[in-house]
């Protein structure tokens, strides 16, 4: 549960150097989903306190700075070049900048029903057969595993003649990980034993993956990288085909007017077609504005809603931004929806 620290507690963080966890160990949260985010940025605005880099944008391993909103602006300053800033340093193509734990899945954190080497076996299956499971940890303790019953053991019990007793359908040495383990180094064990028992950092057995979770992780997490490749691939191409080199380098920083619709950051698109361009102070930035009404019209969307479209174009940018750092949480359900709903436009557009 998000926790909210007294104002003395956040205003001695301004001018330090931190890790990003530092601060949101202070709000009792590890990961930055939209309620975190909302709750961190509101309580340093009313504060007068910013981060440099963005906390919510910056990688998961980055350390940022504590400075009033003031120093945090003229810092980032007022040009196209800088507002691109939020694109958090990711080119075209950025891949995932960390590992990814086998810890950093739920499962593996969410408690495990398990048996005693005392139990009857019929304990066992009454808790696979009413829970669907397929397999349950036999622990001494929360520490210490004795085995694993699974329904293939039982069955291999049954067909060998051996007793029916719980220590005739153990598995001994079952795999288990830290949950610190590289995630994809564990697959080999969950592909062929079909699950992994987890020990947390305090050694304790915290939960359980299986094949089934990795199959849901794999469409919860996997399946917005496919999207958003898709809709970076329909934006360049519809975009691309009706804006000039001109256009394009318009929004481009100097060091990088290449002219190439390629070459562009997502939130590069949404400069293009933004005919409410503003400084951080709210200042319009005319000549941007101007130069984008000349792009929409150039596209010739008569029947699509500017306004509305610009603005899915510019939650897509976040979402983009979520998904190229690779955070542990997946993605919210309505923000999958607004990724669901904006391919769908562009595929009829393209």
């Amino acid at each position: 549960m998000l926790r909210n620290p007294s104002d003395d507690e956040l205003l001695a963080l301004k001018g330090r150097r931190m890790p990003l966890v530092e601060l949101l160990t202070c709000f009792n949260t590890r990961f930055r989903n939209d309620q975190a985010i909302l709750v961190i940025e509101q309580r340093l605005k009313e504060l007068g306190l910013a981060t440099l880099p963005y906390f919510a944008t910056c990688g998961s391993q980055s350390e940022i700075h504590i400075v009033a909103q003031e120093s945090a602006a003229a810092e980032q300053g007022d040009t196209a070049e800088e507002e691109q800033e939020d694109e958090a340093g990711l080119l075209p193509g950025a891949l995932p900048t960390q590992p990814f734990r086998i810890g950093d899945l739920p499962c593996a954190h969410a408690g495990v029903d398990s048996i005693t080497p005392a139990s009857d076996l019929t304990e066992a299956t009454y808790i696979m057969h009413t829970k669907n499971y397929s397999q349950v940890p036999v622990l001494e303790d929360r520490y210490t595993v004795s085995g694993v019953v699974t329904w293939r053991s039982v069955a291999k019990m049954y067909a060998t003649g051996a007793n029916a007793a719980l220590a005739n359908a153990i598995v001994e040495d079952p795999p288990v990980a830290h949950a610190h383990d590289d995630f994809f180094a564990m697959l080999p064990n969950v592909c062929e034993h079909g699950y992994v028992l987890v020990r947390a950092h305090n050694g304790r057995i915290s939960g359980i993956v299986t094949a089934a979770d990795i199959t849901q992780r794999f469409d919860a997490t996997a399946w917005p990288f496919f999207v958003i490749g898709e809709i970076e691939f329909r934006l360049r191409k519809c975009l691309g085909a009706k804006l000039d080199e001109d256009a394009i380098r318009a929004v481009q920083a100097n060091d990088r007017k290449t002219g190439k619709i390629a070459d562009l950051m997502f939130g590069q698109y949404v400069m293009l077609l933004d005919g409410d361009q503003r400084t951080r102070q709210g200042n319009r930035r005319e000549a941007l504005c101007t130069a984008a009404d000349q792009n929409w019209q150039t596209l010739g969307w008569t029947g699509v809603n500017r306004v509305q479209f610009v603005h899915q174009l510019d939650r897509v940018r976040d979402i983009r931004n979520q998904i190229a750092h690779f955070r542990p949480e997946p993605l919210a359900p309505q923000r999958s929806e607004e990724l669901r709903q904006f391919v769908m436009l562009l595929r009829q557009l393209t």
